[in-house]
């Protein structure tokens, strides 16, 4: 049948990944952020959802999700070799004010990327879209005292939108640590936003 040949096969998540079940609670997520082609395995059978995400990782989506744009200059900092798989995107970012370096020209790619971290890249991303970043509903973190002066406004703004929420006894968390599977349902969560 010639129209075979114009569908997209779906492939669920619990075909591809052998970590990521259909009762878990980020399984929907992880399974729309792979499909999207934002977030692949670590292997061909496994996604690790619990562990950390890195820098490099986390602006590598946020690049993906914009169709992997060229950048004018190469990454700025000098722990970015220009062969890593994040090499573009960290330019990319970098060049429109979505990321900035840990100090000292460096970026820190293969660092675990911290809650307010991804918050406020989350934030200077939707700047670059040209989002509205009116705060409605202040956040009612229990923690919201801890979270760093330069994350507080993108705390705010991603909990007002939906995007990050705090864990069940109302914290975000900011030192925390993001997992892949924490990722994959903000970025879907991004993603649903800007739709």
């Amino acid at each position: 049948n010639i129209l075979h040949r114009f569908i997209v096969p779906h492939v669920t998540q619990q075909d591809c990944f052998v970590d990521v079940l259909q009762d878990m609670w980020h399984y929907e997520a992880v399974q729309d952020i792979f499909a999207r082609g934002l977030m692949k395995g670590v292997s061909e059978t496994e996604f690790a959802p619990e562990i950390a995400v890195t820098r490099g990782m986390f602006v590598t989506v946020l690049y993906r999700m914009e169709k992997e744009p060229k950048s004018a200059q190469d990454a700025e900092f000098t722990d970015v070799a220009q062969g890593a798989y994040y090499a573009a995107a960290v330019a990319w970012a970098s060049e429109n004010g979505i990321v900035t370096g840990n100090g000292e020209n460096l970026f820190a790619p293969e660092e675990a990327v911290t809650r307010e971290q991804m918050a406020a890249m989350l934030y200077r991303y939707a700047q670059y879209k040209g989002c509205d970043m009116t705060v409605n509903q202040a956040a009612s973190y229990i923690d919201s005292d801890s979270i760093s002066a330069y994350a507080a406004k993108a705390a705010a703004w991603a909990f007002d939108k939906h995007i990050m929420q705090g864990n069940e006894t109302g914290a975000f968390l900011p030192e925390a640590y993001a997992t892949r599977a924490e990722a994959a349902a903000v970025v879907r969560k991004m993603t649903q936003y800007l739709a």
